[in-house]
């Protein structure tokens, strides 16, 4: 008895040295490296590789071998930004084991790392820094008009514990994205927490619910298990209503469960793509509940598909849909926003919608910036917006 208790201790003991050992036994490589020019260094240890290169959103770059199988390159200087990226071994893909920062986009991850040259730049403002921060909650709400109870994220100013009333943003985002996705790809909280402290933007709280009709939170986080990341949420969910019929929920909850100042003045709703179509939608739907009004690359509900359909139908909505808009503008919101990149897929289906503002005489602002469909653009967008609202 005393030698089985011994060899049952003496397995503990090995496998606790085991987990202990995978603790400490860390890469010991360094990167990313962001050097102080700019140039960001990669390093990786593929000693039976034939070819390697990085990967990201600064371009591709063939990678070098070195003494011991470790392979390098380093970048031109980079702007200030945030960056993704991974390894390409072989024709496959791999993340960077050097690196533990990292985002889940839909259903595949990179790597991050941020390069900021001084403060203020866009490299600074996506990063944390000595600043009051607020505080971020994954917070469950009762969802009656879909019939289940459902996920957002929640951001606190700096100072909220401390009393006091605020306005709400509500920040949507795309399709394949929940209400993980603003804090982690589009360094919302950062974004907040850096632009309240340097005084350009007003103290705000921040909702980001999951615009998934059909899912009830991110994927693993509720109860339909690890299922594999789609671009349309759970698809094999049914949803009883639709995302826009079901933000009153949303804002009932929000508005009773924090200091808000629960007014149409005090009230902003944006978002990105999808969210961005949602944002369209529910102002349009509730128009004295948003003074402000942020579309992001957004996909526009129109009632055509192309410029040849709308000649062919003189208009890009139905009567109700025009009905409801023109409602929303006799009633004036403080701030129309429009941003989208010149390469995104999406520029003909807003420009049509442009061109029909201008004909009705909708006041809007417009912005117009490089590159696509980007999360670049997205922050870009989030930073310029939020110093707009309340003020």
């Amino acid at each position: 008895m005393r030698k089985l208790i011994s060899t049952f201790a003496l397995v503990l003991l090995t496998a606790g040295t085991w987990a202990q050992q995978a603790l400490f036994d860390v890469n010991n490589l360094t990167s990313p490296e962001v050097n102080a020019d700019g140039t960001v260094t990669f390093r990786l240890h593929a000693p039976k590789a034939v070819t390697v290169s990085v990967v990201g959103d600064f371009g591709s770059i063939d990678m070098k071998e070195g003494k011991g199988g470790i392979w390098t390159c380093t970048t031109p200087s980079l702007e200030p930004e945030m960056y993704s990226y991974h390894f390409r071994v072989d024709g496959s893909d791999l993340l960077d084991p050097s690196n533990v920062y990292r985002c889940r986009d839909i259903a595949s991850f990179a790597n991050i790392f941020i390069v900021t040259k001084t403060e203020g730049d866009k490299g600074w403002l996506y990063g944390v820094n000595k600043v009051p921060h607020g505080n971020v909650s994954k917070v469950w709400y009762p969802s009656p008009t879909l019939k289940t109870t459902r996920r957002m994220t929640v951001y606190t100013p700096a100072g909220y514990d401390e009393g006091g009333r605020y306005p709400v943003l509500y920040l949507l985002h795309g399709a394949g994205g929940d209400e993980e996705a603003w804090v982690t790809l589009g360094r919302a909280a950062q974004i907040l927490d850096n632009l309240i402290a340097q005084g350009k933007a007003k103290p705000m709280i921040v909702v980001m619910p999951n615009g998934n009709a059909n899912s009830d939170a991110a994927p693993g986080e509720w109860d339909k298990g690890m299922y594999k990341p789609s671009f349309r949420g759970h698809a094999e969910s049914k949803p009883v209503a639709t995302t826009e019929e079901a933000f009153k929920d949303i804002v009932s909850y929000v508005d009773k469960h924090y200091r808000t100042l629960a007014s149409k003045k005090q009230r902003a709703v944006c978002g990105l793509s999808m969210g961005g179509g949602h944002s369209f939608a529910v102002s349009s739907l509730y128009p004295d509940w948003f003074n402000y009004v942020g579309l992001f690359s957004a996909y526009v509900h129109l009632d055509v598909k192309d410029r040849a359909e709308l000649q062919a139908k003189g208009c890009c909505f139905t009567p109700e849909s025009e009905r409801m808009l023109q409602t929303q503008f006799q009633k004036k919101p403080a701030l129309y926003w429009i941003a989208i990149g010149k390469d995104d897929f999406l520029y003909d289906n807003n420009k049509m919608y442009r061109e029909y503002l201008d004909r009705k005489g909708y006041p809007y602002e417009y912005v117009e910036t490089d590159g696509g469909h980007i999360w670049r653009n997205w922050r870009i967008y989030l930073t310029q917006f939020s110093q707009r609202l309340f003020k």
